[in-house]
């Protein structure tokens, strides 16, 4: 089980939602499901292929066009190919063959104005990639799978190449449903729900064929048409998306495991604990996503790690990255982004930037007094930085000043004996400035 190599992957999705003949009803859904879907699988942290090798031929009636932009993904798939059909899917001739409409089709005579799926099969097949998979979702699509004279479950050897997955909305001669009020097709917009929010209870990683089972059951359960299948060899294995459910179980210990590395860290062993950090890290990543919070706090805690196992340069340019993203997706008077402040103006003046991380302190310092008040924990801390800062550039009389002051602060606030008054005073006694 395995998510397939974006790289070397390709999605070709292809969807009719307008059509000329008026006997071929409007399927507004179509529109709507396509476009979540190129999102779905382009997505940055969710999805399987970068945008650029996701080919999306919706309302596009030129057969010419389509056969070009088709091949042109079928020949650069080396791992994955991932070809997906949504509209109304026609029968024609004495084989009572599929054809799958477009926009100028024509309800009775589909033969020279929609794609025949043989056609589509074949390209598919001729495709050097490892795994091959086909998911149709229109009207007739379990013809494809299963004999166009047999029972519905029996099938058939056709599709009998290595590599090769085909999926269908429906039965042979069943009709694909997209409910009134749903914004996409009814077996669509299930399966988009399921990669979106995941499977409760389901693997790390949602092969097809755990799609296929999940939507069989759940179709069934709501009395809408069952979806079949076909696979050969190992097709079923490949992964269409991390099973973001999974976090749910998941989260708790790595949340535990990132306590615990901390601690380490903060137990002078921040070289172990930036490589635990890490492999928490990437686990986060691939479960969770990395805009998580989960993720984005483990981030923050692993480049202070890399900050304290000797290298802040490296921190400072990480934690640069991650102030970005919390702005972005938290807000400048978030906890989170006030505290990727303080661990980046620390590492720029472990790294030798002390005007700029002295700038930065003060700064934090005025935000957070603000904010949380002048007695707060993380206040006084800042303000504990800011005047270490000071006194390794040499400004020993603010640095002095702000120390008698927090030392004052902290003996009322925290008592005579806490860890962080006692390291106040040594900092203070330091400079000469102790009673």
């Amino acid at each position: 089980m395995r998510l397939p190599d974006p790289n070397r992957s390709r999605v070709v999705l292809i969807g009719a939602g307008h059509y000329a003949d008026a006997r071929l009803p409007d399927l507004p859904a179509v529109d709507r499901t396509i476009d979540d879907l190129a999102a779905q699988f382009t997505d940055e942290y969710r999805g399987i292929v970068p945008e650029s090798h996701c080919t999306v031929l919706l309302n596009n009636g030129d057969l010419r066009s389509i056969g070009q932009r088709l091949r042109t993904a079928v020949n650069e798939a080396d791992d994955l190919l991932l070809v997906y059909y949504a509209g109304h899917g026609l029968i024609s001739g004495p084989r009572h063959d599929l054809y799958l409409a477009l926009p100028d089709s024509e309800w009775e005579a589909p033969d020279f104005n929609s794609l025949e799926y043989d056609k589509l099969r074949r390209a598919v097949l001729d495709s050097p990639a490892t795994a091959k998979l086909i998911i149709l979702d229109c009207c007739f699509a379990g013809r494809v799978v299963t004999d166009t004279m047999a029972g519905p479950e029996e099938r058939i050897s056709r599709l009998e190449v290595a590599g090769t997955y085909v999926l269908t909305s429906a039965h042979r001669d069943q009709v694909a449903l997209a409910l009134p009020g749903e914004e996409h097709t009814a077996f669509s917009g299930r399966l988009l729900r399921m990669l979106h929010e995941g499977v409760v209870g389901g693997p790390e990683l949602l092969t097809v064929d755990d799609l296929y089972q999940r939507l069989k059951t759940t179709m069934a359960a709501e009395g809408l048409p069952e979806p079949l299948n076909r696979a050969t060899e190992t097709a079923s294995r490949i992964a269409l998306g991390v099973n973001h459910a999974f976090a749910a179980m998941a989260g708790p210990e790595l949340r535990q495991r990132h306590i615990a590395a901390v601690e380490q860290g903060k137990n002078g062993d921040w070289r172990a604990a930036s490589e635990e950090l890490r492999k928490i890290l990437d686990e986060q990543t691939r479960i969770m996503g990395a805009e998580h919070e989960d993720t984005l706090r483990t981030r923050q805690s692993y480049a202070h790690a890399l900050g304290g196992a000797g290298d802040p340069v490296e921190a400072a340019q990480s934690l640069r990255h991650l102030l970005t993203l919390h702005l972005r997706l938290l807000g400048p008077e978030h906890e989170d982004t006030l505290r990727t402040r303080q661990f980046l103006a620390v590492n720029l003046g472990e790294a030798g930037y002390r005007a700029e991380a002295i700038g930065m302190l003060r700064i934090l310092l005025a935000d957070r007094g603000r904010l949380l008040g002048g007695d707060h924990e993380h206040t006084l801390r800042t303000r504990h930085l800011l005047a270490r800062n000071l006194t390794f550039a040499g400004e020993t009389d603010e640095a002095l000043a702000l120390l008698r002051q927090l030392v004052e602060d902290r003996r009322r606030v925290l008592g005579a004996d806490h860890p962080h008054t006692r390291r106040a005073e040594r900092d203070l006694g330091a400079l000469g400035g102790g009673n």
